[in-house]
C-alpha cells in the first residue's frame, strides 16, 4: 500500500456555514488516502482547525471527526445532529426555507440590534457566547507538537493587517479573537493590541502553507460564492453581498499573488526554487451558498447544520472522485481563469 499524499487545508470563515466545511473535513477523514500536513483557518475555520487537530492528536481520525461533531452540536445547542435527519423529508429545502424566513422578516432584531447598539453599550452584563464553545477544546492538543501544524488568523483592530498565530500562541484567545465579528463581539485584547475577525485581513491566510518543509498541495474549502449572476438590489441582497466580497478579497489577494509566481516560473523569468509553486485545489458549493443570506450565518439551527454537513460530504465525494489523483501532480482550480 502507497503512502498517504500529504495536503495542507485552508478553511475559510462564514459563521455557522463553516458547517459545510464540517462535512468536508468529516468526508476526507473517512480515507486514508491523505494525510493532513498543516491547517490555516479563520473564524469558523480556526474552530473547525482546532477541533481537528486535538481530534487527530487524541484519537485519529475517528478521534478527529467526533471532535468537529462536539463542536457543531455544540454551536447549535442541541444534543445529537443526526436525529434532524428524521425530520427532513417533511421540510422544504433549505434554499427555499431561507427565503421564506428572510420574506417574513427581512430584517431580523439581532441585526437591527447591532445597527444601533454595540457590545460594548451592554456594560458588565456582556459575556461572549463563543467563550462555552472554546472552553471545550482540548487546547493541550490544539498546541501539541504532534498532528498537523495549526495557523489562526485574526485582524489586528489598530493596523488593520493580518496575525497569523501557531503552535503556542493558538490560545483560546487566539480562537475567540480570529471568530470576532465586531459588531457582534467585544474585541480580545492579546497582549498589547486587539482583535477582530480574521475574516477581513486574512480569509483564510495562505502564507504560512508556504514553509519548504510543508507539501505543496493546498486545498481551500470555501464557503462564500465568489460569483453572483444577478445585481442585488433589495437592502438584505446588498448587505448580503457586501459581506461575501468583504469576506473574499484577502483570499483573491493570495490566490492573485500565487498566479503571478505561476507565470513568472511558467515564463522562465524566475528561477525554480526562489518561491513556492503551490498546487491549489478548492472544494465548494456556491450553488447552495448563494441562495443562503448572510443572516443565516448567524442562525446555527440543527436544520440548517445538517444540510451544511451534508452538502459538505457530497462536495468532497465529488472532488474526491475527480481529483484525489491530481494531488502531487496538479493543481485543479483554474486561477488563469479566476483572474481572467
Amino acid at each position: 500500500m502507497s503512502a498517504p499524499k500529504r495536503i495542507n487545508l485552508a478553511l475559510q470563515g462564514g459563521g455557522a456555514h463553516g458547517a459545510f466545511t464540517w462535512g468536508v473535513l468529516d468526508r476526507i477523514l473517512e480515507t486514508d488516502t491523505l494525510e493532513i500536513a498543516a491547517i490555516t483557518g479563520t473564524s469558523a475555520g480556526a474552530l473547525n482547525g482546532a477541533a481537528l487537530k486535538a481530534g487527530l492528536v487524541n484519537g485519529g481520525r475517528e478521534g478527529a471527526r467526533e471532535a468537529l461533531r462536539a463542536l457543531w452540536e455544540g454551536l447549535g445547542g442541541v444534543g445529537d445532529l443526526r436525529a434532524v435527519g428524521w425530520f427532513r423529508p417533511f421540510l422544504p429545502p433549505l434554499e427555499v426555507a431561507a427565503q421564506i424566513s428572510d420574506a417574513l422578516m427581512p430584517v431580523s432584531p439581532g441585526n437591527l440590534a447591532t445597527q444601533v447598539l454595540s457590545p460594548y453599550d451592554w456594560g458588565p452584563f456582556w459575556q461572549n457566547p463563543m467563550q462555552p464553545v472554546v472552553d471545550r477544546l482540548d487546547m493541550a492538543a490544539v498546541c501539541a507538537d504532534a498532528g498537523p501544524k495549526l495557523f489562526v488568523a485574526a485582524t489586528n483592530v489598530h493596523s488593520g493587517k493580518v496575525r497569523v498565530f501557531s503552535e503556542a500562541e493558538v490560545t483560546p484567545d487566539a480562537i475567540l479573537a480570529s471568530a470576532c465579528l465586531p459588531t457582534v463581539f467585544r474585541a480580545v485584547e492579546i497582549g498589547d493590541a486587539h482583535y477582530w475577525d480574521g475574516g477581513y485581513s486574512g480569509n483564510p491566510s495562505l502564507y504560512p502553507l508556504y514553509e519548504p518543509s510543508l507539501p505543496d498541495d493546498i486545498l481551500i474549502i470555501s464557503i462564500n460564492p465568489f460569483y453572483r449572476p444577478e445585481v442585488p438590489q433589495s437592502a438584505l441582497e446588498i448587505m448580503n453581498r457586501v459581506n461575501e466580497i468583504s469576506f473574499n478579497s484577502a483570499l483573491l489577494r493570495d490566490l492573485r499573488a500565487v498566479a503571478f509566481v505561476k507565470r513568472l516560473l511558467a515564463d522562465g523569468k524566475m528561477t525554480p526554487g526562489t518561491m513556492k509553486d503551490v498546487l491549489v485545489h478548492m472544494i465548494s458549493d456556491d450553488a447552495l451558498m448563494r441562495g443562503l443570506s448572510a443572516r443565516t450565518k448567524m442562525t446555527p439551527t440543527p436544520y440548517l447544520l445538517d444540510t451544511l454537513f451534508q452538502a459538505g460530504r457530497s462536495a468532497a465525494d465529488r472532488f474526491l472522485a475527480q481529483h484525489e489523483a491530481d494531488i502531487g501532480t496538479r493543481g485543479t482550480l483554474d486561477l488563469v481563469e479566476m483572474f481572467s
